[in-house]
């Protein structure tokens, strides 16, 4: 195990960290590609997690239903929170452009109707 704080390499069961002193119980993480210590709430989604995440949000009602608590507060992952908020955007905009779409047919159709009749 190694020291979220300075990297030094600690024995299992130790509470501190015998380099820097740091409480190894602080709950960070490590990021083992260049050993940059991110706190847990930062935390990274992987791309499965993100492919997961978007097959949970797609499902009807109850993905609507996760995605709203994810997107105000149901996680303490900020990753999580900022993606279910984008996904909620899109959905918002997708939306109002179906709501524009049906106005526009729907004048389309009518005035079609209109001048057909005359």
């Amino acid at each position: 195990m190694f020291c979220s704080k300075c990297g030094f390499k600690v024995e299992e069961g130790n509470t501190f960290c015998g380099n820097c002193g740091n409480n190894m119980n602080s709950g960070s993480y490590v990021n083992n590609q260049n050993d940059i210590v991110i706190p847990e709430e930062y935390k990274p989604i992987s791309m499965w997690g993100y492919f997961g995440y978007e097959i949970l949000f797609s499902i009807p009602i109850i993905g609507f239903i996760i995605l709203i608590v994810y997107a105000f507060g149901g996680t303490s992952n900020i990753n999580l929170k900022n993606f279910a908020r984008s996904y909620f955007c899109i959905l918002i905009i997708i939306f109002v452009i179906g709501i524009i779409t049906t106005v526009f047919l729907g004048i389309g159709v009518s005035m079609y109707g209109i001048a057909s009749s005359r």
